[in-house]
């Protein structure tokens, strides 16, 4: 059985994090895939701080020290149960938007079995991901970023600027009450904030180290979301906070 990209690529973590360093070569071949194949897996990880690409292969990022490492490992795990439980939510025959984060590229895996579906995406990682008989991908295009294999830019906008009549399932960097969604990165705020903007029912995927974190730039307040999906059941302040402001919470009961 081929495996998929999430599969792919915490089996790649798993061997960098067990060896330092690990080669495309010795990848391809753990993996039964092409050295083409592990040389993008590779690059998408390098551009999220778990890996430095070196000649022949990856090692272990020189700015993250092993509980760094142990914590993203460990929020594997933890991404692939939001990620299920988000899937939950969507029905045969909806439109929905995925934005390109880790943990919603999670979603991809459990959607593929539904049919009749539109979802919208910038990541070409995501897209892949969802090749299906009963799903269509609608692919924004734009200003391509090789080392997240995403879409954004003026031309991306203007493509989600058409659409409507969907649900947009959001990631983060990071969230507080007072500031709202986050992300480190400018061109994926505004596109996540344009999406939010144009849906009809706004759906947050974070686990819980995002909460109490937030990144740079502001996507959207959080007041705009409906749900909020996370791996265990948020502090009681958090919970007090969604209450008052009608926001769902789905987590895994203890």
């Amino acid at each position: 059985m081929i495996p998929t990209i999430q599969q792919r690529r915490e089996g790649i973590l798993a061997l960098a994090y067990r060896d330092g360093h690990v080669s495309v070569r010795q990848l391809a071949e753990h993996l039964n895939v092409s050295q083409a194949t592990v040389r993008r897996d590779l690059h998408g990880l390098s551009a999220e701080g778990f890996l430095e690409i070196s000649h022949g292969g990856a090692a272990i990022a020189r700015n993250s020290d092993t509980s760094f490492l142990s914590k993203s490992l460990r929020n594997q795990q933890a991404k692939k149960e939001i990620a299920r439980l988000a899937s939950s939510l969507v029905q045969d025959g909806e439109q929905i938007f995925i934005g390109s984060g880790t943990t919603c590229f999670g979603m991809a895996s459990y959607l593929r079995p539904k049919k009749g579906m539109s979802i919208i995406v910038n990541s070409v990682r995501t897209a892949l991901e969802l090749q299906a008989p009963g799903i269509h991908v609608l692919m924004l295009g734009g200003q391509y970023r090789p080392e997240r294999m995403d879409t954004v830019g003026p031309m991306a906008f203007e493509s989600l600027e058409r659409l409507r009549g969907y649900r947009a399932f959001l990631g983060t960097d990071g969230i507080s009450q007072d500031f709202g969604l986050t992300s480190i990165d400018i061109e994926s705020a505004h596109l996540l904030r344009l999406a939010a903007r144009n849906a009809r029912e706004c759906i947050l995927l974070a686990d819980s180290s995002k909460f109490d974190r937030p990144a740079l730039y502001k996507i959207i307040d959080l007041q705009l979301l409906s749900t909020v999906v996370t791996e265990k059941k948020p502090s009681p302040e958090w919970m007090d906070f969604f209450q008052k402001e009608n926001i769902a919470t789905l987590f895994l009961e203890s």
